[in-house]
């Protein structure tokens, strides 16, 4: 459940309904302030709402107190080992700092953390990791790694708790995806403090991608969470923040920024979707707003999957259209279709609503019509109903006819009917005429006498 108590690190808050904040790390040896600076800079750029830097050094401290200062986004010190780090993390001004019970040093050592971080209204992480647990739970871990991870944080909780502190958030992270959905899970039922949210050494941009998604949407999608930091192999740092957004945007817990989605192509693919894709996703990083774009491969499916979309394209040969919720707009050359589409979006950003022309609208849909006809080809509903319908008719009329009786003497001959094929018909499309027969409305016959 979602936790109910709120601490704000700098002026952002955490937990009890806040929005989920993003978080990144910087990858620079935090000393390089020119340098670390710059990182920080491009990953609030990517919509970070806070950045984790690495304290292991004095120099580090150093550093931190002219980051801080510049920085467009609150710091948090991450600390490892060294208790006097924080100490010295907290008078350079970090907004908050990250520590790790299982080597911060023990009760005392984390006592003094805490007297520095209640005098200075600082609050503080209880980040408890799969790697680095306790001594005394080193067996649990290796029995039920999932108890031994939410042991380690309940036993910091209340070991700070006894301190009287209660301005922090805590985190249980591992490598595995299982576990770290089961201990937050089980954490959550536990504690009511805020959790940040991370699958640790998750992977390259790829694996680390799914990894992230899979384990942090599923708590996500369970109200789980209220920080959450993507972990990836790359030095930019800024593509954690990417891949965070999409997985809020996916669950629809924030929204910032355009969305793109494309569908996966298939055989009836007609146009150089790939190169399309891209650029309309690099175009797309230029606006703030949070419009929906899509790009569908044919016009087959294309409207109706994409009828929530604000904009959107389909393509077919050498013609595309231009869509906007569900409805046509306009009918372009191929090569044009790309840079139509903005200027459609740039237009009704302007005029904050969409902007069409009737004409346009019309002949786009008379476009869409068509394509949709010879995709379906002979199997279109009105065809294949006019198929049913026949077959179902000379059917009833086979059913119907008389059984052959004896020529009574004197009795007229009995009334034979005739159905006639189209294959049948003359020049001008009418069946020759019998005798002796008559037409009558509905289906083509004769009577013979």
């Amino acid at each position: 459940m979602a936790s109910k108590r709120q601490i704000r690190v700098g002026g952002v808050p955490i937990g009890g309904g806040a929005p989920v904040a993003v978080q990144s790390m910087t990858k620079t040896e935090t000393a390089d302030v020119a340098a670390t600076l710059a990182q920080i800079q491009r990953i609030a750029e990517a919509g970070a709402d806070l950045v984790r830097v690495a304290v292991p050094r004095d120099k580090d401290v150093q550093a931190l107190r002219e980051l801080v200062r510049r920085s467009p986004i609150p710091i948090v010190a991450d600390i490892h080992f060294n208790h006097t780090l924080a100490l010295k993390a907290v008078d350079a001004g970090a907004h908050c700092v990250r520590i790790n019970p299982g080597n911060i040093g023990g009760r005392e050592k984390l006592g003094e953390v805490v007297e520095k971080a209640r005098s200075a209204g600082v609050p503080l992480r209880i980040g408890v990791n799969s790697g680095s647990l306790p001594k005394h739970l080193h067996q649990l871990e290796r029995e039920n790694p999932v108890e031994a991870l939410v042991r380690a944080a309940v036993e910091a909780v209340e070991l700070v708790e006894s301190l009287d502190f209660h301005n922090f958030k805590v985190s249980v992270k591992s490598t595995s995806v299982p576990d770290t959905i089961a201990a937050n899970r089980m954490l959550a039922e536990r504690i009511d403090y805020p959790l940040h949210l991370g699958i640790t050494e998750a992977g390259t941009k790829w694996s680390g991608t799914i990894k992230s998604a899979v384990g942090l949407g599923a708590l996500l999608a369970d109200g789980i969470g209220d920080t959450i930091r993507i972990s990836l192999s790359t030095f930019h740092a800024e593509e954690e923040v990417k891949v965070a957004w999409e997985i809020l945007r996916a669950l629809k817990l924030r929204s910032r920024g355009p969305v793109l989605i494309a569908c996966p192509t298939c055989g009836r693919l007609q146009f150089d979707m790939d190169t399309v894709v891209a650029e309309i996703e690099e175009r797309l990083q230029a606006y703030s707003e949070p419009i929906e774009v899509a790009v569908l491969g044919c016009a087959v499916n294309g409207l109706g999957e994409a009828a929530h979309a604000d904009f959107g394209i389909t393509g077919a040969r050498n013609e595309g259209l231009i869509f906007a919720h569900g409805k046509p707009l306009r009918k372009v050359p191929q090569e044009r279709l790309v840079d139509e589409l903005f200027r459609v979006i740039d237009e009704s950003l302007a005029a904050g609503r969409t902007v069409y022309d009737e004409r346009e609208a019309a002949e786009g849909a008379a476009w869409l019509e068509r394509i949709e006809r010879e995709n379906a080809g002979d199997l279109t509903p009105e065809r294949l109903a006019a198929m049913e319908a026949a077959a179902a008719a000379e059917q009833a009329l086979k059913e119907a006819a008389p059984l052959p009786l004896a020529a009574t003497p004197g009795a007229p001959k009995a009334r034979r009917i005739e159905v006639a094929r189209d294959d049948e018909r003359g020049a001008q499309g009418e069946r020759p005429a019998a005798a002796s027969g008559e037409r009558v409305a509905g289906r083509r016959f004769t009577r013979a006498r």
